[in-house]
């Protein structure tokens, strides 16, 4: 195994339990090695700190597997998804679901790696080349341990980009091992169903990080007027709806993400032609919305980090305060503004500012009852802040 030194800030970053070693001028001189490779970490003084997983072409040039000496194979590789398995067996609250993760990058000891469960089918991601080696043994464990039907791959945004360069396709998954799951598949979250998409589009049409925030939205929704802004495929609206809401009203620009919100409504028995579904610009809607003189109990927005439209752009800063002080009109007092962004970059302390900004823009006054992050399913080593990306914040408008 090939022995690479860091430089001191790195070193102390490590022995401080972060799992990432960063580019800079101390590994510019590392010596060969190949995406893949287990290598060992050492400081200036030749003292062992870690063994990771090489990727000289990236930014984040080695991930840490682990500070012991260890051998990447399906004994340990195997321990590391057993172990995951049993944190959301005792943790995740996983009742009338089988759609969550099962492994979580980092906050399972397996930087640069997730697997999502949906179904009887499971999805890898890889997020670094340096995984590409490893593929089979892992799908080895996987299917050992878990017994899927089916096993897809989900592509990198560059090799998404060079599939569309060369044939325009939406594929953006691929079958690794087993059978294709059908198209839609049908999916369980707190007893809803979702149809998803394991082969085509950037997302399922799921996400499940979201899953314990619609079971709160549950308990507040009954007898509501909800609005969803950037619904994608409703299933806020649909929790909604199914907890009793008087009416929900779901916008997003893509018809095609509102036709899979109806679809959805409609496989829980959800009458689609009793709530609203409007195809738009959210900031444009939010216009006719008040210029109609329309209010609700309940508003919430989980926009993308960053969009475009043919119209507006939005991006997570300078776009939520806007997005907060043109929603707040619209909102009764006394009712709940719900915010969520999954914008890695802005902590909680920056989202909270954001709300300030656009609470004083609109003249209101709001008090924040709930702040939320990731589910069980989806943790954090306290080492590494950086994957505390999710903010869900609820406030009442006073």
């Amino acid at each position: 195994m090939k022995q690479f030194i860091v430089g001191p800030d790195t070193a102390r970053m490590l022995e401080l339990g972060h799992p990432w070693v960063l580019a800079d001028r101390h590994t510019r001189a590392w010596q060969g090695g190949n995406a893949g490779d287990l290598i060992e970490l050492l400081d200036e003084k030749k003292q062992r700190l870690a063994t990771a997983l090489l990727d000289p072409a990236d930014r984040i040039v080695a991930r840490v597997l682990s500070r012991t000496p260890m051998t990447l194979d399906a004994t340990w590789l195997g321990k590391r998804v057993r172990d995951a398995v049993q944190l959301r067996e005792q943790h995740a609250l996983l009742q009338e679901t089988d759609a969550y993760r099962l492994v979580n990058g980092e906050g399972d000891g397996l930087p640069g790696l997730t697997v999502d469960r949906y179904g009887d089918y499971l999805m890898v991601q890889l997020y670094s080349p340096a995984w590409d080696r490893h593929l089979q043994l892992l799908l080895q464990v996987l299917r050992q341990q878990l017994q899927p039907l089916g096993i897809y791959r989900k592509l990198r945004p560059q090799e998404t980009r060079h599939l569309e360069s060369r044939s325009k396709s939406k594929a953006y998954s691929e079958l690794c091992w087993g059978d294709a799951a059908p198209v839609p598949l049908v999916v369980l979250e707190n007893g809803l169903s979702f149809q998803v998409d394991l082969r085509e589009g950037l997302n399922t049409g799921l996400f499940p990080d979201q899953r314990t925030h619609r079971k709160d939205l549950m308990q507040r929704a009954r007898g509501k007027q909800v609005l969803n802004l950037f619904a994608f495929t409703g299933a806020f609206s649909v929790a909604a709806a199914a907890a009793g809401a008087k009416q929900v009203t779901s916008i997003d620009v893509s018809a095609g993400y509102l036709k899979q919100a109806q679809d959805n409504f409609s496989i829980n028995r959800l009458n689609p032609k009793r709530h609203e579904f409007i195809v738009g610009d959210v900031f444009k809607e939010l216009e006719t919305l008040q210029k109609e003189g329309r209010r609700f109990d309940i508003v919430l927005f989980d926009p993308p980090s960053f969009s475009t439209t043919r119209k507006s752009r939005f991006s997570t800063h300078g776009g939520t305060s806007r997005l907060v002080a043109e929603t707040l009109p619209l909102l009764d007092d006394g009712g709940l503004l719900i915010c969520s962004s999954n914008h890695q970059k802005v902590d909680m302390g920056s989202y909270l500012k954001e709300l300030r900004r656009g609470a004083l823009q609109a003249g209101c006054e709001l008090r924040t009852i709930y702040r939320g992050g990731q589910p069980a399913d989806f943790p954090c080593p306290v080492t590494f802040p950086e994957g505390i990306y999710l903010k869900y914040v609820i406030s009442v408008k006073q």
